[in-house]
Parts: C-alpha cells; structure tokens; sequence
C-alpha cells in the first residue's frame, strides 16, 4: 500500500487497485467532508455530481457513500476531472476542479499516486461553486411492462406507440 490509512486501504480494495486517479478521487472526497463538515452519507444527505466516470469516483462512493443506487451520485460527463458536492442539510455546495499536475514522463503511476495522496488538498484542487443548482431527491417510479418486449419499464422510459406503451428500445426498431 502506497499509504497505510485505513480509508485508502478500502477505497483500494473497493476499486482493486492503487492508481493516481483514484488518489484523485481520494482527496476530493475528504476535502469535501472537511469543507462541508460532512460524514458518511447514509442516504442522501450528501450529492455528489462528477463530471468524469473516471477512477475517483470509486473513492467518492466507499468515503462519502454516495452511490447511483441510492440517487446521490450522479454523472454529468464533461470529460474534467471535476467533482460538485451538495449538503442536504447545510445547503453548501461545492465545485472541486483538478488543477494541472506536474507533469514528470519518467514517474510510474504508483509515484503520481504518491505524489496525490501527500500533496495539501489546495495545491491538488480549485474550489468554486457548481454552476447548477442541487439535483431532486431520488425518484421511484411505476413500471409497466412494455407491449411489445415485455420487459418491466420505469414509467417515463415508455412512449406510446400506436396506442400502447413501448419501452425506448423496441419505440426505436
């Protein structure tokens, strides 16, 4: 192990492997609970909005618990390795933005990992405000079965079609 924090250590074993850019994620997530003052996030109380599908995410799931399934982690892909974090509670929010790294074509991915993980968190990232608005709560929806697959279909993922409810994919054939 690159570090012996025991968060690191399961952010490694959630993810399978030690690499820079789930140090990314790492240090995202704890300056996000310490500007937040926020905790594990059992249900929603905490939103995260990555703007990447990238490594980080991993950290930002096993340290804050948000999660896809629980609706509070959501990706919003820009392609940047930027992370918008949402307070319930306090209605805080925050935009972490990656700053440019130094750039050393020699260094091994452990070594650029290293260098993340001991790096202050104001040398790593750029704090603002995200540009948008804290996303709604989950949603639960009915699902119908679609008459042409049969497949179970979340209610505003059917169209009607000739009279009936079509999921997307059969409304596209």
């Amino acid at each position: 192990m690159l570090i012996k924090d025991s968060n690191w250590i399961k952010c490694v074993e959630f993810h399978g492997h030690e690499c820079p850019g789930l140090a990314i994620g790492y240090k995202a997530a704890l300056l996000a609970q310490e500007l937040l003052k926020a905790q594990f996030s059992a249900d929603e109380e905490i939103v995260c909005v990555s703007e990447n599908d990238a490594c980080g995410v991993d950290a930002i799931q096993v340290l804050l618990g948000c999660s896809a399934g629980k609706g509070n982690l959501m990706i919003r892909l820009r392609g940047k390795q930027a992370f918008n974090f949402f307070c319930r509670e306090s209605g805080n929010a925050i935009r972490l933005i990656l700053k440019p790294l130094p750039t050393n074509p020699s260094a091994s991915k452990s070594e650029r990992a290293l260098y993340i993980l001991n790096a202050k968190a104001d040398t790593l990232f750029e704090v603002k405000k995200p540009s948008f608005k804290l996303p709604g709560r989950a949603r639960i929806f009915t699902s119908l079965p679609c008459s042409i697959c049969g497949e179970i279909t979340a209610e505003p993922f059917l169209q009607t079609v000739d009279g009936k409810l079509v999921c997307t994919d059969c409304a596209a054939r």
